[in-house]
């Protein structure tokens, strides 16, 4: 029987930097960790980072509304002008911005090469 979903993961080659990355950056909390396999917490859903011994992740055709395959991992924000200024303060390569009807959009690439996104969503 189903019962739901258990974690999302993203390829990493070097895991000291990704759990750096997505726990001292992002805020994530590492629940497990060695160096084939972290668990990670954000306000309770999880995150799993999958060691690839070491292999470059793979680029993935993109544009500025994020990679044309696979899957992203969207972050909510509520306000993502200070969010973004904090990922540039940190380091983090911002792909793209765009401002909708339905929302805020940026997205954003972990150390690793994967693409990230936040998301703020319209005023009501």
């Amino acid at each position: 029987m189903l019962i739901g979903i258990q974690d999302v993961h993203y390829n990493v080659a070097d895991m000291a930097r990704a759990v750096a990355f997505y726990s001292k950056v992002l805020g994530m909390r590492v629940l497990d960790t060695n160096r084939w396999w972290t668990s990670l917490d954000f306000f309770g859903s999880r995150l799993g980072l999958h060691g690839n011994e070491s292999s470059a992740v793979p680029a993935v055709p993109h544009d500025m509304h994020g990679p044309h395959a696979g899957a992203v991992l969207t972050l909510r924000s509520t306000d993502i002008d200070a969010d973004v200024e904090y990922l540039r303060r940190n380091g983090v390569t911002i792909v793209g911005r765009s401002d909708n009807d339905w929302g805020r959009l940026a997205v954003f690439l972990d150390p690793e090469g994967n693409f990230l996104k936040l998301m703020q969503p319209a005023r009501s």
